[in-house]
């Protein structure tokens, strides 16, 4: 540690010297970590800015032994104190609540006595029923699966177990034996001893860690992935205990006192008095008026639910933390059948009667420290509520039907990309950037501004979302469930198993439920509305941006001022408070001269305008080069490799396969988000990425780093960041082009200025043109995208007709003379039945579908980029078009496994043409007809089979070009794979492609990390030995003329 007077964007400096270069080298050529964090440490006081200068340099080992940090006070110097705190097990656990240890479970004891009666749920008070419901389950819990003592070992580690204990304790046995008589027998059965626990550890670590990694995905954070390696180690560095806080000038230290305190931090967000007198005035005045939602309505949405939906519902949840009920998610998939139904019956009562039971309004808060926060402080924590999983269970339920009704009547803005099915940030992104490009070439100035709501989701107003929903036309049970969902909301803080005394949340929508997300989003759709003609902007639940372009900056400034006034206005009505001091604007422009920025206010402050500021986690610059952004990702990415050099030292988490799949999750996920966005920066900017990518990939292997670049790729089966961002592109593209109520639709279909862009060679192109330049490099046409399905209603139970008769007889033991033996059996039963035959075929860029329906053959031919699964559904769909002119039963027959298991699990994420499948059979049982599905052999000698799939090979007139978004990107992957192979074919002094000519599959051995690696340098052609010339940058290569791979 010390001052290197280096600066590189990788600890936080704006730019980078020789210095800073050195030192990065360094840092990369010998797998030393880097331990700074984001905090500056020197001040300058010249020119009054701050630098990183010093650094905290040291091994992968100690990397998860020590927390950096810095002092806020200079103490009268120029360069702040940096703190290195030892991370250690000298804490004292408080003592936690008790719980239960599912791994242990009995489940057919818990199942026999977990049952929920009749009687149970008929209880004349709706209180009473949830009472018995809750008391039963938990009984039955208590019965049937264990619980912790609620003390914390000292030194606990999650891959100790029984055997690990038992063979710890023969080691000890055998040493003590040893001490006392120290023989020679003594010593050897001591050393073998010693050897089979140390073996058990290392087998329990790794077992523990795999076990670990399978469940890792790319929304893992580094945080949560560094716990876990803390505990492996033995090490803690707990964040949800709160050892004392500084409230009022006043220590606080009592657990309880803390509790309260931090309840009370909790309690005065949502508080009315914390709204300004305006508004509560308004308030006041317009809650006087109480909202019927009472109707004789018969709107299907306030139906009964149906056991489907219940389902549904539990197959969604997510196993979390239990509220205050202490009943786990795993305990409701546990209970029979009968037992479901009666809770179901239970929640329809409550449907019904519009009573909501009084111990779902409460919940248990745990305090979480936002990160980079005084802990000192209360009102530094992050409220997390944990509610009743029953609760949430039908709060799903009421929010599937409410998020239909929403969709279907197209209430929700199209600019509001916040937790809607195939929307996301990136959509919001890409419009901003789309629009900066268009201003850019056209010589516009633009300006954005991205707004600030404070504690937005806490100071939602109530009576505003049901006022929202009369307005929108709700009638009935839903709205009737929503206003007693949102009365009289409670909470107690829980420090360690301390609870605070109980206190209220009198606004905002409630923490940690289900509904809070879509009823936020409802109070905030009209935020968007505000804006005048020629302005426009986005939503991201709460994340507002808008923007405005035009010649005249005077004109933009005008329009902008209106809009903020407007919004600022709407927010006064709304009790949302938009905060001066965090809302930012941007002004981008590349015009030639000296341009002066628009003046803007809010609240009478003036808006700062910023040179880059960071929007829905991509950092955008005046100039839209996205350098900063580039830093910014290149410098948390180097943090989270810390990981990979510490995981590749240790003898659990070391296996190549290991490493990467914590690459992929860790830091590729980092470089996949926005690229489709930032990946128009410069070549040189993106660059800087490479490294990065590379030293990642190479770490993973345990590779020099003299080793070929291809080769790595390849190895890894990881192509380039380049190739991988065309993908993306391409992927992107290809979904917003299936979905024409997305706003950038027709944006990206029919992109404008193109010859302006053509003329303008120095302009970076929309996204629209970005993609048909890859389009064109990859040698193919843009194709028509089948269209989005839209989703049944959730109280739709698609019921559909199947005979089982051959599934049964598996094709490879069963004769084709027994299958048509069964079929002619099969006929003879259903003979009152018209058969129809359906087949899809692909082979060498030829696809085809036909219909056998009696003497008739209907074929078509599809695009080549669709898939035979595409090819057999649309067949079944073809048939089922077929039947509309006729009065028959009908049995549709195929030799298509999986277009038979698509049919019986429709959901949203199916298959488009499954959903069209769907919705016709739903049209034909409508008008009368009977139609079941049957699975067939294929080639067993069945005439219309073998008929049909005659017709689909020979196929050849295209009435329907369409393809289906899955088979899209299916083709993209292949046509990238394909360039890959291109560039890897161009590698003409290669050791690996001699022997790996081809790519798309890993090359990954289960060895030990150590053989591993030694396989890994043979494979590439660079080990030690033979490049000792380059790693040690002396010498020159003995073995240059030796063929030793």
């Amino acid at each position: 540690m010390g001052d290197f007077n280096g600066h590189n964007p990788i600890w936080g400096s704006p730019d980078i010297n020789l210095r800073g270069q050195q030192i990065e080298t360094l840092i990369d050529n010998h797998c030393i970590c880097l331990l700074n964090s984001s905090n500056h440490t020197y001040f300058h006081q010249p020119t009054r800015t701050f630098h990183t200068l010093d650094l905290a340099l040291c091994s992968p080992s100690l990397v998860i032994k020590w927390n950096f940090n810095t002092e806020d006070d200079l103490f009268n110097s120029d360069h702040f104190p940096i703190i290195l705190s030892y991370i250690d097990n000298d804490i004292r656990y408080p003592e936690r609540p008790r719980k239960f240890i599912f791994q242990k479970a009995n489940w057919s004891l818990f199942s026999e006595f977990a049952t929920i009666t009749l009687d149970m749920v008929e209880e004349v008070s709706i209180d009473d029923a949830v009472d018995k419901v809750t008391y039963s389950i938990i009984q039955a819990a208590d019965m049937a699966i264990p619980k912790t003592s609620g003390k914390i070992p000292k030194i606990w580690k999650p891959w100790w177990n029984e055997e690990c204990r038992i063979f710890n304790k023969q080691q000890k046995k055998a040493w003590d034996k040893f001490r006392r008589y120290p023989t020679t027998s003594n010593l050897i059965d001591f050393k073998l001893a010693k050897a089979t626990f140390r073996r058990v550890k290392r087998t329990s670590q790794r077992k523990s860690w795999q076990a670990f990694i399978s469940t890792i995905t790319n929304q893992i954070s580094s945080k949560k992935l560094w716990d876990k390696i803390r505990r492996l180690s033995g090490r803690y560095n707990d964040n949800t205990s709160v050892s004392f806080l500084n409230h009022n000038g006043q220590v606080i230290t009592d657990a309880k006192k803390i509790a309260n305190t931090l309840a009370e931090a909790f309690s005065a967000v949502s508080s009315a008095s914390s709204y300004s007198q305006d508004f509560i005035s308004h308030k006041k005045n317009e809650e006087r008026y109480d909202i019927d939602f009472n109707s004789l309505t018969d709107d299907e949405y306030n139906s009964d639910f149906y056991f489907i939906e219940f389902k549904r519902a539990l197959s969604k949840s997510h196993a979390t933390s239990p509220g205050p009920d202490n009943i786990h998610l795993l305990m409701l998939t546990h209970l029979t059948e009968t037992s479901l139904h009666n809770i179901l019956k239970l929640f329809n009562r409550i449907w019904k009667e519009k009573k909501f039971p009084s111990s779902w309004r409460r919940a248990v808060v745990i305090p979480i420290l936002k990160p980079g926060k005084d802990a000192k402080n209360p009102n530094n924590y992050r409220p997390i509520a944990l509610t009743s999983v029953l609760c949430k269970l039908l709060e799903r339920m009421v929010n599937s039907r409410l998020v239909h009704v929403l969709e279907k009547k197209k209430w929700l803005s199209p600019f509001q990309s916040g937790f809607r099915f195939g929307r996301g940030t990136i959509d919001n992104i890409l419009l901003l950037e789309n629009s900066i490009r268009e201003a850019f070439v056209s010589k516009k100035h633009l300006v954005s501004i991205l707004f600030d709501m404070e504690k937005a989701y806490d100071k939602t107003w109530r009576y505003g979302i049901l006022k929202d929903l009369y307005g929108i036309g709700f009638k009935g049970n839903l709205p009737n469930f929503i206003q007693n969902f949102l009365k009289t909301r409670s909470f107690r803080v829980r420090i360690g198993n301390t609870l605070s005394d109980v206190f209220y949340q009198e606004e905002g929508v409630p923490q940690g439920s289900v509904l809070s997300v879509i009823l936020f989003i409802i109070k905030i759709n009209e935020a968007i509305k505000q804006l005048p003609t020629g302005v426009s902007g986005s939503l991201f639940v709460d994340d507002l941006e808008i923007h405005c372009s035009r010649e005249d900056m005077g004109f933009v400034e005008r329009k902008l001022q209106d809009a903020v006034n407007k919004i600022s206005e709407w927010g006064k009505k709304n009790g949302f408070q938009i905060s001066s001091q965090k809302t930012v604007a941007m002004h981008f422009c590349r015009r030639r001269g000296l341009h002066l920025d628009p003046k803007l206010l809010l609240h009478d402050c003036t808006i700062p305008i910023v040179r880059d500021a960071k929007y829905l986690g991509l950092i955008f610059d005046s100039k839209l080069a996205f350098k900063p952004h580039v830093n910014y990702l290149k410098r948390k990415c180097i943090q989270s490799l810390n990981i990979i050099k510490m995981l590749s030292g240790t003898s659990y988490g070391a296996e190549t396969s290991t490493l990467l799949k914590v690459y992929k999750a860790l830091i590729r996920s980092k470089l996949d988000y926005g690229c489709v966005v930032y990946g128009s920066a410069s070549k040189s900017v993106l660059k800087a990425l490479d490294t990065v990518h590379h030293q990642g990939l190479r770490l993973s292997l345990g590779a020099f780093r003299t080793s070929p670049i291809q080769s790595i790729y390849v190895l890894c089966n990881e192509p380039s960041l380049e190739l991988r961002r065309e993908r993306l592109t391409l992927n992107t593209f290809f979904k917003i082009k299936s979905n024409s109520s997305h706003p950038m639709h027709y944006k990206v279909i029919n992109p404008i200025y193109g010859s302006l862009f053509s003329l303008r060679l120095s302009f970076t192109p929309t996204f629209g043109f970005r993609v048909g330049g890859i389009l064109r490099n990859l040698n193919i046409n843009d194709f028509p995208i089948l269209e989005k399905v839209d989703e049944f209603p959730p109280w739709k139970d698609i019921k559909l007709n199947f005979i089982d008769d051959f599934e049964h007889l598996p094709k490879s033991t069963t004769s084709t003379l027994v299958y048509r033996s069964i079929f002619y059996e099969h006929r003879h039963r259903f003979s009152n039945y018209e058969p129809v035959f359906t087949d899809g075929s692909k082979r060498e860029g030829h696809v085809g579908t036909a219909v056998a329906m009696g003497n008739t053959v209907v074929s078509e031919r599809l695009h080549k980029f669709c898939s035979v699964f595409t090819s057999e559904i649309y067949g079944i769909y073809l048939a089922l078009t077929k039947m509309d002119s006729f009065n028959k039963n009908f049995i549709v027959y195929t030799d298509s496994k999986s277009a038979i298991e698509a049919l019986k699990k429709i959901n949203t994420l199916n298959h488009p043409l499954a959903l069209k499948c769907a919705e016709m059979h739903l049209y034909l049982t409508e008008k009368g007809l009977t139609i079941a599905f049957c699975w067939i052999p294929g080639h067993a000698g069945i005439s219309g089979n073998e008929k049909a799939d005659q017709a689909s090979k020979t196929a050849s007139l295209m009435l329907e070009n369409f393809v289906p978004l899955g088979d899209a990107q299916q083709a993209v992957r292949i046509l990238i794979l394909k360039k890959w192979q291109s560039i890897w074919d161009e590698q003409q002094v290669n050791k690996l492609h001699e022997f790996h000519p081809s790519v798309g599959h890993a090359i990954i051995s289960n060895l030990y990390r150590r053989q591993d690696v030694i396989l890994t340098r043979l494979r590439i052609g660079h080990t030690r030995l033979t490049h000792k010339h380059l790693l040690c940058a002396r010498g020159v290569n003995l073995f240059s003329r030796l063929n030793i791979f």
